[in-house]
């Protein structure tokens, strides 16, 4: 992260870590203790929920609506079967994977099914069905921890949660420098181009990072829930600005999914992007310069459906 009012980093960062605490106590995949993972065995019951998990249940729900069931949270048996059953590092270290079982289509039962109740602070969910928050609650987590961090820092902050960046509160002159590259965590001298940040969240989805092995082929971990299967649409990597990580990280992820469809979307809700080909071809939109630069300012409602 960084901030401007270098003497109060201590506090913007521990304002930091306790958001990612209790995103990853509401929302991992990989936790026992988790409430997703409570959610995932309540058998079709009604469970009580915290307000914190029914606010990323929103969003991915949200998600799925913005983008026709293309962004959907209840891949989570998919992800399971193709090998992808513990947290990522756990699956390289482990090697090749068997193949899974293959899914129906029917066996992605779609983000219709799950139920939010607020007012008795429950979720439900049918019975067999995974839930997988990855395609958005990192992104939630990034715009809270940057509005968390701000308010105990106060000045500019930017937040990065595994190249998915939130900023708040007022930036450097300049605006916030950054990388944009197929992995987060690539050098300065990897593929990719600089760009300024001044406000509003920046997400880049890719099938480049998790790659595995799965049944004698290369699987990623950006499915399509039409098949239940890694999506094959052309694009390895696709970045893109937006007035919050979250809006930024759903179109991203859909674009991934829609392949060529997704340059005509993403122009149309005014979406600055970068699209990166299997073969490193790069397609810039809605006024995302190709020699790098300032991006165009993105409003606040530009994510509709």
């Amino acid at each position: 992260m960084a901030v401007t009012e270098t003497d109060r980093l201590p506090a913007a960062v521990a304002a930091v870590e306790r958001t990612i605490a209790a995103f990853d106590e509401a929302c991992s995949r990989f936790r026992d203790d988790s409430e997703l993972i409570a959610v995932g065995h309540s058998a079709g019951a009604p469970v009580p929920a915290s307000a914190l998990l029914r606010k990323a249940l929103r969003a991915a729900v949200r998600a799925a609506e913005l983008t026709d069931g293309d962004v959907d949270p209840t891949l989570g048996s998919a992800l399971v079967a193709l090998g992808y059953d513990q947290d990522f590092e756990r699956v390289l270290a482990g090697g090749p994977r068997p193949a899974g079982r293959p899914l129906k289509l029917s066996s992605v039962p779609g983000w219709r099914a799950i139920r939010i109740d607020d007012q008795a602070g429950t979720v439900t969910v049918p019975a067999g069905v995974s839930l997988d928050l990855g395609a958005t609650a990192k992104a939630l987590a990034a715009d809270d921890a940057a509005r968390a961090a701000q308010a105990a820092a106060g000045g500019g902050v930017l937040v990065s949660l595994g190249g998915d960046l939130s900023t708040a509160g007022e930036p450097p002159a300049a605006g916030w420098r950054v990388r944009v590259t197929d992995d987060h965590s690539s050098g300065v001298d990897a593929p990719g181009q600089w760009i300024m940040l001044h406000s509003g969240g920046l997400a880049t989805s890719s099938t480049v990072v998790r790659r595995w092995q799965a049944g004698g082929e290369t699987v990623h971990h950006v499915l399509d829930p039409a098949t239940g299967r890694p999506s094959g649409g052309g694009w390895r990597t696709v970045s893109v600005a937006a007035a919050s990580c979250l809006d930024a990280n759903i179109a991203s992820t859909a674009a991934i999914v829609r392949g060529p469809r997704a340059i005509k979307w993403l122009e149309s809700l005014g979406l600055p992007s970068r699209l990166v080909t299997d073969d490193g071809r790069v397609a810039h939109l809605a006024g995302w310069a190709p020699d790098g630069d300032d991006l165009p300012s993105h409003r606040p409602e530009n994510l509709v459906a």
